[in-house]
């Protein structure tokens, strides 16, 4: 039976990719700063508290006698500080969180399962940030960026290992995070996209689970991009040109 990690777990995309993976046979295991919500307390497993930027914690959350299979860093910040405001405390808090915490599950992870002749997956949750920056968020979309390198570090150093690290890059996601809210103003301008909807965390989870399976076996190192489409690009702007064209072929 596989043992699943996830942590972030107790709202939102964590709570999601939690409650994907308790449709299978796995013994789950989630994690977060406080409390899972409405609902989450019912889902199979072990929940444990944990401020992922603490002393020890990878060691506490890692059992090098029982190493997850399947970790997956969903746990995020996003504070709004403008770049002007940044004091070196906010700067370092999302990076601990976002990219240093990451890291040290990962590398825990996989010395437990490489010590144990095993096989694994971990999956990171990134973000649209990671390529696109926008005010306020100076700390968080260079976490991202970060994140995406270390995603690729990992594949390279791991892989030969039998362990397997991608990322999962979500558009904008509907979650109602009391700990990372946004207005509807910043949902509005960064949520448009192709298909015209928002993201729900549902999207999320699939990807996660797909690249955690079988089906992805000879996949790592690669950043799936799930954001309705955004990053390829955008159907609000007119026509550049109205009238008919003709191309003539140089003679």
């Amino acid at each position: 039976m596989r043992h699943v990690l996830i942590t972030g777990a107790a709202g939102g995309i964590g709570a999601a990719i939690a409650a994907r993976f308790a449709a299978d046979d796995v013994r789950l295991t989630r994690t977060d700063l406080r409390p899972p919500g409405p609902g989450g307390d019912r889902l199979p497993g072990v929940f444990r508290t944990a401020d992922l930027t603490g002393p020890g914690v990878a060691d506490e959350l890692i059992d090098p006698a029982d190493p997850p299979d399947v970790l997956v860093n969903a746990a995020g910040t996003y504070p709004a500080r403008p770049l002007l405001q940044m004091t070196p405390a906010d700067w370092d808090r999302v990076q601990a969180v976002n990219v240093r915490a990451p890291m040290a599950l990962t590398v825990a992870c996989a010395n437990a399962l490489i010590a144990a002749g095993r096989p694994g997956a971990v999956v990171n949750i990134s973000s649209g940030a990671a390529t696109r920056a926008r005010p306020g968020a100076a700390h968080y979309a260079t976490s991202k960026a970060a994140l995406e390198m270390l995603t690729r570090a990992c594949a390279v150093e791991l892989g030969p290992h039998g362990v397997r690290v991608n990322a999962v890059a979500p558009g904008f996601v509907t979650v109602d995070s009391e700990a990372n809210p946004v207005t509807e103003a910043y949902a509005d301008a960064v949520s448009r996209n192709p298909l015209g909807r928002r993201g729900d965390p549902a999207d999320i989870a699939g990807a996660v689970h797909w690249l955690c399976g079988p089906d992805a076996g000879w996949t790592t190192g690669a950043v799936l991009r799930v954001d309705g489409g955004a990053t390829a690009g955008t159907g609000e702007l007119p026509l550049h040109w109205t009238g008919e064209t003709s191309v003539q072929a140089a003679s």
